[in-house]
């Protein structure tokens, strides 16, 4: 691989923002002798039309990929990073709100700081909307309670990676648009280099974005997932204290009120044993699969 950047773009219909944002983004890519990889996800209006048109156009050689049918956010992602060929990739968004200068950015940070993993953090930048904000916040507030976790703006759709090291971990994260969560938890659990580089966000140039209140929970989903798999201690033991320690409260009332011992108190401790030993199951095959 050459010490080089390939850029990624997933797009799912964005034909009027494509038309606006990306010849500046192919002009760009050309004086900084970079690889361009565009990932039409199924789209359902021109998107691919608009794409071959600039392709065929441009003094640019960049790559189109294109789905039949749309697998989603992280699909998109996984297919544009499996064909790059460079040390580095970085992802954008086909929106239009990122800054090309950013990309440079990361890609001098990365090189300086020899990190694995540089997210294009957005904090202290307004949200889209006040529903994503709140979303946001409440995937931020259970990943950090799962995981030790100094990363703030885990979602951000600007990252730049060592391409080696995100290829290794592309099967165990979703096609879904929790992809930009669950990868930078991998990074993190994995004790890889991981930080944040300030970047600045503007409007959207077309279109509307395509994450919902559903996106929310899928994501908080995929997270507990992969604590799981990573790190199932994190669950299990806290979920067994709370049932053991209020099984042993609960039975210790009864019986030292000289009510013998109570089922509803030895159920309870029990549940926690089972779950406990459940953990320790989970931890082990954690352990092999790591190991794999």
């Amino acid at each position: 691989m050459s010490k080089n950047l390939t850029v990624v773009i997933p797009a799912y219909n964005e034909e009027e923002s494509l038309k606006i944002f990306l010849p500046d983004v192919i002009h760009h890519c050309l004086n900084k002798s970079y690889d361009l990889v565009i990932v039409n996800d199924g789209s359902s209006d021109n998107t691919l039309e608009v794409l071959k048109l600039l392709q065929s156009t441009s003094s640019l050689e960049f790559k189109i990929i294109s789905h039949k049918v749309n697998r989603g956010y992280g699909g998109a992602l996984k297919s544009g990073i499996e064909t790059c060929e460079t040390e580095f990739v970085i992802t954008i968004d086909a929106d239009g709100q990122h800054y090309l200068e950013d990309v440079d950015l990361l890609f001098g940070t990365i090189l300086e700081t020899d990190a694995d993993l540089i997210i294009g953090s957005r904090k202290g930048q307004a949200s889209a909307s006040i529903f994503r904000g709140i979303g946001k916040r409440i995937i931020r507030v259970v990943a950090k309670m799962l995981m030790k976790l100094s990363v703030y703006d885990i979602n951000s759709g600007m990252k730049i990676y060592n391409t080696k090291l995100v290829k290794q971990y592309l099967k165990l994260t979703p096609d879904t648009m929790s992809f930009s969560d669950v990868i930078t938890l991998t990074f993190v659990n994995n004790r890889h280099l991981v930080i944040e580089e300030p970047i600045r966000i503007k409007e959207r140039v077309k279109g509307e974005s395509t994450i919902r209140v559903r996106t929310a929970f899928e994501t908080v989903m995929e997270i507990i997932n992969i604590i799981i798999l990573f790190n199932p201690a994190r669950i299990f033991l806290p979920i067994s204290a709370f049932f053991f320690i209020f099984g042993v409260a609960w039975g210790a009332n009864f019986f030292f009120q000289g009510k013998g011992i109570s089922i509803g108190g030895s159920t309870l401790i029990l549940t926690g044993l089972i779950i406990f030993l459940l953990g320790l199951i989970a931890e082990q095959l954690s352990a092999v699969r790591k190991n794999q």
